[in-house]
């Protein structure tokens, strides 16, 4: 009898165990963003004859090559800083409610990719700090997911993913890209 009790306790101890590790795993899957933001950022590259529009410059180039044209063999070792107004919109002259400021690397010779590093800074009446993001970014997809890493102001601590899409370019002097965040910590 005594061992029937055991048995029933041991038994009754893992169903327990197991029913309170099912929630938190469908919970994972079925999560949903806390907050959810579309933004436009715009990119014009310094190519030694639009330092009056530029917002990007070629700051590191394959053994000092030249830093006003990308390198070959899809840009690979070129680092670009930039400093981009950020949009609600796709128009290149609406009203900025930010600037994305970071960097991006080209990091493959074989396919054109790049990886980022970057944050957005807000300074408008509709938000105030900043998003941070890191990832790889294979621009040869029409989608890329790079991550929300944290932030600061409205954006304290928060973490998601943002979905990049290059809206448009012009050859390798201009891009606009899309970038819909979704974040999944909000504090």
């Amino acid at each position: 009898m005594e061992h029937n009790l055991q048995l029933l306790a041991f038994f009754l101890f893992f169903l327990l165990l197991g029913s309170m590790a099912a929630p938190a795993s469908r919970r994972a899957k079925d999560r949903r963003p806390c907050r959810r933001l579309v933004f436009y950022f715009h990119d014009i590259v310094y190519n030694g004859k639009n330092s009056k529009n530029a917002t990007s410059a070629i700051v590191g180039a394959p053994a000092w090559a030249n830093r006003t044209a990308m390198a070959g063999q899809n840009h690979f070792g070129d680092m670009v800083v930039f400093d981009d107004p950020i949009t609600l919109d796709n128009n290149l002259h609406s009203t900025p409610v930010g600037r994305a400021q970071g960097f991006y690397l080209y990091d493959k010779k074989d396919v054109f990719t790049a990886w980022l590093g970057f944050s957005f800074v807000f300074n408008s009446t509709q938000h105030k700090g900043s998003l941070n993001f890191a990832g790889a970014d294979p621009l040869m997809n029409k989608t890329r997911d790079v991550s929300v890493i944290g932030g600061t102001g409205d954006f304290f601590m928060a973490r998601g993913i943002a979905t990049l899409m290059t809206d448009a370019f012009e050859g390798e002097v201009y891009f606009r890209l899309r970038v819909d965040i979704k974040l999944y910590e909000c504090w």
